[in-house]
């Protein structure tokens, strides 16, 4: 069994990005936090620290720190019906995509992170990919496009994010002025979130038209929206999201009356306790 003041000195060289501070933290020297990480390689046979140049876990050292985490999460809930106890401060690693985090995410879970005084280590990563950091152990929970859960984890639907191919009116008289067809699609510069997109060739094999195309590479959300608003190029955007400039008329769809609809799903390790069936529920409660 690991020692768990082994655990709590990874935890907190981490979170405060150095052994000097952690060790003001947990009222230890610099040396001791040292010895107690060293301690925690000794017992695990391998590193959990890249040292430099800012203190970052290598993969054991995530997959520990993801199993704190859970084990604070059920002490909060121990807490509760033992007062004796001090409820500690619990921090939950997520992945989840982009579009969620610039959109609906924010709303369905402030309230819920301040009444639970909990804190939040998100990673923005791809809906088609995120459950892979699951899998992996690189995260607790994760919001993604994948269906299926991973063994020991529990998968809730949260519901539909509707996504348009949209573009300036200007930049849809230029490359589309005779219609959506595969002669312009082959030509009119697109704008693809990063190499793990497939937002984009999804729609277009959805429309019939699975070759390649060109396309500008934007792993930003907001900055995404803004590269269309310059009349660069056309991307799928998520209809919430743009509703604004829609109904201003800065940007149009450039295949009227087509969209791609994204499921997404909420997956979580089943033995988070509590706090985590709380999250969901509040997730849930979201209506993405």
């Amino acid at each position: 069994m690991i020692d768990y003041k082994l655990l709590e000195a990874l935890a907190t060289v981490i979170e405060t990005g150095g052994f000097e501070r952690a060790g003001a933290v947990l009222g230890l020297s610099q040396s001791a936090v040292s010895q107690r990480i060293r301690t925690l390689e000794v017992r695990i046979g391998q590193p959990v620290l890249f040292r430099s140049p800012v203190p970052r876990p290598t993969p054991a050292g995530q997959q520990l720190l993801n199993h704190v985490q859970q084990v604070q999460l059920l002490e909060r809930d121990l807490a509760k019906s033992l007062p004796t106890l001090s409820e500690p401060t619990a921090r939950l690693r997520i992945a989840l995509n982009a579009d969620s985090l610039a959109t609906w995410w924010a709303g369905a879970i402030g309230e819920f992170c301040q009444e639970e005084a909990l804190l939040l280590d998100m990673v923005v990563e791809d809906q088609d990919i995120a459950l892979r950091r699951m899998r992996e152990g690189d995260v607790a929970a994760c919001l993604c496009s994948n269906p299926q859960p991973v063994a020991g984890a529990r998968c809730v639907a949260l519901g539909t994010m509707t996504y348009l191919p949209l573009a300036t009116p200007s930049y849809k008289k230029r490359y589309f002025s005779e219609g959506f067809n595969e002669q312009n699609l082959q030509v009119a510069p697109a704008i693809v979130f990063g190499p793990n997109d497939q937002l984009q060739h999804r729609f277009l094999a959805q429309s019939g038209y699975p070759g390649t195309f060109p396309y500008h590479l934007c792993p930003s959300s907001e900055g995404f929206v803004k590269l269309a608003l310059a009349g660069m190029g056309y991307g799928m955007i998520p209809e919430i999201q743009a509703r604004p400039e829609i109904d201003a008329g800065q940007l149009v769809s450039i295949a009227p009356g087509q969209s791609l609809d994204v499921e997404l799903y909420w997956h979580f390790w089943r033995h988070g306790g509590g706090v985590m069936e709380r999250l969901t529920a509040a997730l849930k409660a979201a209506h993405c």
